[in-house]
C-alpha cells in the first residue's frame, strides 16, 4: 500500500512557535519564579520543554488536529485527577502537594498536568511500537481501544513506580497521609490510580480520534519525530536508576522501564526500515 504525507496544513507552524515559546518561557522562568528555590525552578523548566517536544513530534506523527486532541484530553484529564485527589482522596489516596513543583491551579502545581500529557502521548507511541510496529495504529474498535490503552497505562504506570518513591522521599514534592503503604512507604492506590487515569486518557483519545488517526496511519513522518517519546522515556529511566531513592527502586526502574523501551525500538527499528522501501518507491 502506497503512503501519503501527513497533512499538517491547517497548523503548519504550530510546533515551532510551541517549541520557542516553550523554549522562552523556560529561560524565563527565573524571572517568572524570582523567589522560588532553584529546584524549582529547574523542575518547571524541565516540565515545560519536554511537554513542548512531545507536542512538536505529536503534531508530526498524529497530526495537528489529533495532537491537540491528545493535549487537552492528557491536561485537563490529568488535572481533574490529581485536583480530585488532592482535595477528595480519589484515584490516588489522600495528599497533599508541597510548593516544590511550583505554581498551582488550585491544588496541583502547574507541570503535573503536562506531565500527564507527555506521558501519556509517550505510553500510546510506545504501545504501538510494541505491538505493531507503527507508531499509529489506526484500527479503532472497542476491542483494539481498550487493549492498547491498557498497553498505554502500563508503560506510563511503569515511570511511576520509580519516581513516586522518588518525589516523596527525596523531594518531598507532595506528602501522603498514609505512610504504611506495601511499596515503600508508598500506597498501592495510588499506582492503581495511575493506572486508570492513563487508560482514561489514551481510551479517549483514541476513541475521539479514529479519522484522524486513520489519517495518520498512511503518513511517513521523519525518524526524528517518533524517536522523541522513545529517547524521552529513556532519559526519565536513566535518570530513576541512577537518582532513584531508595536504593532499591533503580533495579526495578531499570527492567519495568528497560524492558518496554527495549521493544518499542525494535518496533521502531522494524517501521523504518520497512518505511525506506516505500519511500523510495520501491515494494515494501
Amino acid at each position: 500500500m502506497s503512503t501519503l504525507p501527513l497533512q499538517t496544513s491547517r497548523l503548519p507552524l504550530l510546533p515551532r512557535f510551541v517549541l520557542l515559546g516553550s523554549a522562552a518561557l523556560a529561560l524565563l522562568v527565573p524571572v517568572l519564579l524570582h523567589g522560588w528555590p532553584a529546584q524549582t525552578q529547574l523542575i518547571v523548566a524541565s516540565a515545560l520543554l519536554m511537554a513542548a517536544l512531545c507536542f512538536a513530534s505529536a503534531v508530526s506523527v498524529l497530526g495537528s488536529d489529533a495532537a491537540l486532541r491528545l493535549t487537552a484530553i492528557a491536561v485537563a484529564g490529568g488535572w481533574f485527577a490529581e485536583q480530585m485527589g488532592a482535595s477528595h482522596g480519589w484515584f490516588f489516596g489522600d495528599y497533599d502537594y508541597t510548593e516544590v513543583l511550583g505554581p498551582r491551579l488550585g491544588q496541583v502545581p502547574l507541570v503535573i498536568p503536562l506531565m500527564w500529557f507527555a506521558l501519556t502521548y509517550t505510553g500510546y507511541v510506545m504501545a504501538n511500537l510494541i505491538v505493531w510496529q507503527t507508531p499509529v495504529d489506526g484500527a479503532n474498535g472497542v476491542g483494539r481501544t481498550v487493549t492498547m490503552a491498557f498497553l498505554a497505562a502500563l508503560i506510563v504506570t511503569a515511570y511511576d513506580l520509580g519516581v513516586d518513591p522518588y518525589m516523596v522521599y527525596k523531594l518531598g514534592a507532595w506528602v501522603m497521609d498514609k505512610k504504611d503503604g506495601w511499596w515503600f512507604g508508598e500506597t498501592l492506590q495510588g499506582f492503581a490510580g495511575w493506572m486508570l487515569v492513563a487508560f482514561a486518557i489514551v481510551s479517549a483519545f483514541r476513541a475521539s480520534s479514529a479519522r484522524q488517526l486513520k489519517e495518520a496511519a498512511t503518513a511517513r513522518p521523519a525518524l526524528r519525530h517518533v524517536a522523541v517519546p522513545l529517547l524521552l522515556y529513556a532519559a526519565l529511566m536513566v535518570y530513576e536508576v541512577t537518582q532513584g531513592v531508595p536504593v532499591e527502586t533503580r533495579t526495578i526502574a531499570l527492567f519495568v522501564m528497560g524492558i518496554p523501551l527495549f521493544c518499542a525500538c525494535c518496533g521502531l527499528a522494524r517501521w523504518h526500515g520497512e518505511r525506506m522501501p516505500a519511500a523510495r518507491g520501491e515494494p515494501a
